[in-house]
């Protein structure tokens, strides 16, 4: 992507070997959620600790687009910008939503979220954008 290109991007979070379908249809309920749908997505995004779960790997790769895993240090900048804390997410990543954080690193400078994480079937979703009003 271009800089200062709009740009939308989902941050994702399961437990461990959650579905791809599961992961799909939770991003589909936060979309739906803002009116939005699937082709305007331009990354899926996770923390380091989930870039090797399967069913966040399989749904980028239904979806045709990248997974990204921004480091620790982007995640722990973002982490600021987020709208909600979780004591689980805490404990497991130290940031207060490992999905919102991920969301905001990955869509880079300017970014913001759309609305607070979604947490539905195991399956933790925040969608930021950015180069949108």
């Amino acid at each position: 992507m271009v800089m200062g290109e709009a740009m939308m991007v989902a941050g994702l979070g399961c437990t461990k070997d959650t579905r791809a379908m599961v992961v799909l249809a939770v991003l589909d309920t936060a979309l739906e959620a803002h009116g939005l749908t699937r082709d305007g997505l331009a990354l899926l995004s996770t923390v380091p600790g989930k870039s090797d779960e399967p069913g966040l790997i399989e749904a980028a790769e239904i979806l045709g687009i990248p997974l990204a895993v921004p480091s620790d240090a982007q995640l722990k900048a973002a982490d600021a910008g987020g709208l909600t804390r979780s004591d689980a997410s805490l404990a497991a990543t130290g940031l207060g939503s490992a999905s919102e954080a991920a969301a905001l690193a990955s869509c880079g400078a300017d970014a913001r979220l759309l609305g607070p994480r979604l947490v539905q079937d195991g399956v933790t979703c925040a969608l930021a954008v950015r180069g949108v009003d």
